[in-house]
């Protein structure tokens, strides 16, 4: 492995803290399904539905959910992999929601994403020099000897020997390809990254190095994540804050510690209460929902966790809960705090 000084300037991380980067207004992002001879829509997935939050410069937002509840779909719909059918996406004090061309590609730039399975988002056909130099090629550098010692210097940040550089991505284990994944998103020194389920495929053996990484690398660059996962205990390791979404909707949005220590959306007591208990001596009782998810398609009206909360009333059918801050930095949309 080089060893060599890093060439990446680093900056800063507290010099912007708390201003903020991205600011998502009642995001919606509906996918149509298609029937009868002509083929028209007669209905619409709710992947994503009148979602909003902001994420300060140099913080990490962690969004957690069941499978299905939309946070990846938030995620590429921020990025506009996905175009959002309605809301806002204002990102570093610009409204990126409809741009479109050339002013959406200079735009990405500043915002680049780690997808979730490692592998598949790697060109088999490529060399691992080739992959890491592809954003820098794009946006302009061509010199060949520059290039190389600025691939060469992401692998060595990421903590990949030299010789990677020519070898493919099957050579690699899942830990090691996704660290190459990360090397490919730094290298245009975004300031947004989205990680989405970024250590979900790998091994646990594996999971804390790449973890520690990100946050290793966030501390130098000053980058700001959007972390998207399902195991609580990685979310609550790497966010400073943390979103619950469930049926395309965020139910609460707080500081980690009061959303693992003080939850108050019956649904978020769900989740934290699903989590075990290392010490056998403990005893912790569990709050098991019943029924299953409703289907995005044909939501239910009012709030849409009523059909399964333990809590709910007759009224939580009718009107749906906005977020509301019940506690200095802790938002939750329940008609038990409306």
């Amino acid at each position: 492995m080089n060893n060599a000084q890093p060439k990446l300037t680093t900056i800063n991380s507290n010099k912007n803290r708390f201003k903020t980067l991205l600011e998502v207004k009642n995001l919606k992002t509906y996918y149509p399904v298609k029937g009868g001879f002509f083929r028209r829509t007669v209905a619409n997935v709710k992947a994503v539905d009148d979602v909003s939050f902001e994420i300060k410069k140099g913080e990490t937002l962690g969004l957690v959910g069941e499978s299905g509840c939309g946070k990846s779909t938030t995620g590429r719909t921020i990025l506009r992999l996905i175009n959002p059918t309605d809301g806002q996406i204002i990102f570093d004090g610009k409204d990126i929601t409809n741009i479109q061309g050339r002013a959406l590609r200079e735009a990405r730039k500043d915002f680049q994403m780690v997808f979730q399975d490692p592998y598949a988002s790697l060109n088999p056909m490529q060399m691992i020099g080739d992959i890491v130099s592809e954003p820098l090629k794009n946006f302009g550098k061509s010199n060949k000897k520059a290039l190389k010692e600025e691939v060469m210097d992401l692998l060595n940040r990421v903590g990949l020997p030299e010789d990677a550089y020519e070898k493919y991505a099957h050579e690699f284990s899942g830990g090691q390809r996704q660290r190459i994944g990360i090397a490919r998103a730094l290298a245009l020194k975004p300031k947004l990254i989205v990680a989405d389920e970024p250590v979900s495929a790998l091994d646990v053996s594996v999971q804390s190095q790449v973890l520690n990484l990100l946050k290793e690398l966030q501390k130098d660059f000053g980058l700001t994540y959007l972390f998207i996962a399902h195991d609580l205990s990685v979310v609550k390791h790497m966010s400073d804050r943390i979103g619950v979404m469930y049926l395309g909707n965020i139910v609460e949005i707080a500081d980690r510690n009061s959303i693992y220590n003080e939850p108050l959306h019956p649904y978020t007591q769900a989740l934290i209460s699903a989590i075990p208990e290392p010490d056998p001596r403990k005893s912790k009782e569990r709050i098991v929902l019943k029924g299953d998810v409703p289907s995005p398609v044909n939501p239910p009206s009012g709030c849409p966790f009523h059909t399964r909360c333990p809590m709910a009333k007759e009224e939580c059918s009718i009107a749906k809960p906005t977020l509301k801050e019940v506690r200095p930095g802790h938002q939750v949309a329940c008609i038990l705090y409306n």
